[in-house]
């Protein structure tokens, strides 16, 4: 009998209780060796493989654990190395390895960028003009041979040659297919390796392909896979794409590849409608991801059986493959961890395993009928209908709100360019002012006093001193050093998003769902489960104090709707867009809260608006409409006086530009240290009339920049902004650096904008005469 087979495209690198995390960074503080650092990373690789061949996963992936990131992975192992780390030819040290990630002494990190619409972040590849490209090693090969000594025929895991190139930087995109010729053998050989070691299947990853693409484009991917298929014998390539549905299905599917992988979750349809209208190659399998791997809530079996069944009509068994619809490096590693939730709430989760076993079942369910499932598929409705008994998920109150503001257009009552002259009266800063982007650096004592708080150890009174003390600290640090905007520090906060969550209705928490953002930063997302509502004041004590301790201007801080959506996971019962209305409405009270206290100076941060842009050019209209109504609904309340700030990451600027500039915040602050300044390129493209702060630099680094270093920053920033308009701050928070790091760079970064701010002000002044 014919079967369809289970699969894995990428676990969960972190551990169930970041084991990874606590390795790396004992390796980076030098308490372990290279030694210690293989053994135990070898161990996690181990057990993350048994695990999944205990759950019954048919084909499991191998080299999906990376060191830091699988994009540098790919980087490295084809010899890109940026020139100021001095590599020359050959393996790449583990020491550069990491440089290359987090910077030195001598040479700043590489530029750090979200991966395509998701909340990680990637390395983004260094390719100079004069760039040789050379397989330094084949670092798939022994992670393929450590799983076959455990008896598992691993897949090898790749980032595809295209997607590579698309996702790089530093040489001229006339000459993409001159280097992609160059990169394209060396694929080769290491596919050809891992045929000699005998691998069945390689996943080569090509996400590009769910991208808006040009059919110059898509001839490319037909080119370089002919060039790969003529030089393969044995070895079968499963052409990987996910988070949305493909660009010119006919021609994807036609590739000369053996296998395609699918994503039926995040493609709106379109996937399975073009299935259904073009038919599927019969010499080809489909790797159908039909479990979503950036949610967790469980699966609908009963309605997955269905779309199968219609893949099915398309597609034999003996040719299907099941799978999520991405890596579950986005979901917590397992449920079963987590004991302290509600167990209505507990039972509709699905995490990594659970996702797995989800797979399982539904293999089990094609290949056998829905009978021999049934009660499964029994117990899956049972959950859901249990969670949506809840009086949580609807809110009589937060409907009438929402009814409230349907069909109103929010918006600021004053113009900008009035607001501006308020904000110059009200304020009266100086020219280039000084400020930092909110968090302050976050010591093992911080983190203690928290846990000893959580644990019942401390009172809440002990708690809250602590609290203060070092808010304190930190102002009168501050003022010392002579920053002319402070903030509160943030030291109440464990996680910008997971504290407002813990105060408001609608939200769940948990103790292990860590998932990975960058490095071994990792994150534990709040769920959203309910509707969402402010009952309480959640920032006002803290920074009302502060504000108390001087007479300089103390930014509110608050993490903005959009944000808060896209780094939660979220329900999935209501559209996304109502989700995020409730939470700028409940965000409006917020700050409404802060002005009555005397707070004017506001920043709601949105680092994650572009992470959630839709893939496809034709969806990102929309989108962008909806976080500018989202953001506007949370800050067009406020007074004239109360100058909104915001915060971005990553933001590509120039590509949203219109919609950063609809947004109506008085001042924005970008990231933009580890970019090297390419984003001001695009201010010489198109005027920008409003506040603005570009990160003078990198936080994620723990080097300190000097002054003539900031200043050169600053000085190529003001050719093409105003003084008046320009902020000087670094290009995040500054929660992950140590206090004396964070001293000597704040330090720079003020002497900098103080030396450029007397001959700025000596400039306008002769021009104002």
């Amino acid at each position: 009998m014919s079967k369809a087979a289970s699969s894995s495209i990428g676990y969960p690198r972190i551990g169930e209780k970041r084991e990874w995390k606590e390795v790396l960074e004992k390796f980076w503080k030098g308490n372990i060796s290279e030694n210690e650092l293989s053994t135990k990373l070898e161990n996690l690789r181990i057990h993350n493989l048994k695990k999944q061949k205990e759950i019954g996963i048919d084909l499991i992936p191998v080299g999906d654990l990376s060191l830091y990131d699988h994009v540098l992975d790919t980087a490295v192992m084809f010899g890109f190395v940026p020139d100021r780390f001095h590599h020359q030819q050959g393996n790449v040290l583990l020491a550069t390895y990491f440089d290359i990630a987090r910077g030195n002494k001598e040479a700043v990190a590489s530029e750090m960028t979200k991966w395509f619409n998701t909340n990680y972040h990637y390395i983004v590849p260094e390719i100079g003009p004069d760039a040789k490209p050379e397989l330094t090693e084949n670092r798939l090969l022994p992670y393929f041979l450590e799983a076959k000594d455990l008896g598992i025929n691993g897949k090898p895991v790749i980032l595809g040659p295209i997607t590579f190139l698309k996702l790089a930087k530093g040489f001229d995109e006339k000459n993409f297919n001159q280097l992609l010729d160059k990169l394209v053998p060396l694929y080769i050989q290491v596919l050809q390796e891992l045929e000699s070691a005998g691998a069945e299947w390689v996943q080569i990853d090509e996400p590009i392909l769910a991208t808006t693409l040009t059919a110059e484009e898509i001839n490319t991917f037909k080119h370089v896979y002919e060039t790969i298929d003529n030089k393969l014998t044995s070895i079968k390539i499963l052409l990987q794409t996910y988070y949305e549905a493909v660009s010119h299905y006919e021609e994807v599917v036609s590739l000369p590849v053996s296998g395609i992988g699918l994503d039926f979750v995040h493609d709106g349809g379109a996937n399975l409608a073009a299935l259904k209208k073009h038919g599927f190659p019969r010499d080809k399998t489909l790797a159908a991801g039909v479990i979503n791997g950036r949610n967790i809530w469980r699966n609908d079996l009963d309605k997955t059986i269905g779309v199968l069944e219609t893949v099915l009509s398309e597609v034999g068994k003996e040719r299907l493959i099941i799978q999520p619809s991405c890596s579950l490096l986005h979901v917590p590693v397992t449920v079963t961890t987590e004991q302290e939730l509600d167990p209505a709430l507990k039972n509709a989760l699905s995490f990594a395993d659970e996702k797995l076993e989800e797979v399982v079942v539904l293999t089990e369910g094609l290949n056998y009928g829905r009978d021999a499932i049934k009660e499964k598929i029994k117990e899956q409705l049972r959950c859901r209908e249990e969670l949506l008994k809840s009086p949580a998920i609807n809110s009589q109150d937060v409907q009438q709100e929402m009814e409230r503001w349907k069909g109103v257009e929010p918006k600021r009552g004053t113009h900008f360019s009035i607001r501006q002259k308020i904000h110059e009266g009200f304020f009266k800063l100086p020219l280039l002012p000084t400020t930092t982007i909110g968090s302050l650096p976050q010591t093992t004592e911080i983190r203690q006093a928290r846990q000893k708080w959580r644990r019942g150890e401390w009172s809440d009174q002990e708690y809250n001193a602590f609290i203060e003390d070092n808010i304190n600290e930190w102002i009168h640090r501050q003022e010392e050093l002579g920053l002319d905007v402070l903030v509160h520090g943030e030291f109440e906060r464990n996680d910008m998003v997971e504290f407002f969550g813990e105060k408001l209705n609608g939200f769940a928490f948990t103790r292990f769902a860590w998932v990975q953002s960058y490095g071994s930063r990792c994150v534990k997302p709040p769920i959203i489960y309910g509707d969402v509502a402010l009952t309480e004041p959640m920032t006002v004590k803290e920074i009302s104090y502060a504000q108390s301790l001087t007479d300089k201007p103390v930014k509110g801080m608050l993490t903005g709707p959009i944000t808060i959506l896209n780094w939660s996971f979220v329900r999935e019962d209501i559209s996304r867009f109502d989700v995020t209305k409730q939470i700028a409405l409940a965000l409006q009270k917020e700050i409404s809260f802060l002005e009555e206290q005397a707070i004017h100076m506001i920043q709601v941060d949105e680092p994650a608006l572009r992470e959630g842009l839709p893939l496809k050019t034709e969806k990102q209209k929309q989108y962008l409409e909806d976080a500018v109504y989202a953001f506007k609904l949370a800050t067009s309340t406020v007074k004239d006086e109360t100058q909104i700030h915001t915060h971005m990451c990553y933001s590509e600027f120039g590509e949203i530009m219109d919609t950063i500039d609809q947004l109506d915040a008085d001042v924005i602050s970008i990231e933009t240290a580890r970019s090297h300044g390419e984003l001001i390129v695009d201010f010489e493209k198109q005027f920008y009339e409003k506040g603005i702060g570009l990160g003078v630099y990198d936080i994620h680094s723990p080097r300190i920049p000097e002054v003539d270093e900031i200043e050169r920053n600053i000085l190529r920033a003001l050719k093409v902004l105003h003084p008046r308009q320009f902020w000087v701050n670094p290009d995040c928070g500054l929660k992950t650096r140590g206090i004396s790091e964070t001293t000597a760079a704040l330090t720079n970064m003020i002497q900098a904008a103080r030396q450029i701010r007397e001959k700025e002000t000596q400039k306008i002044l002769v021009n104002e005469r």
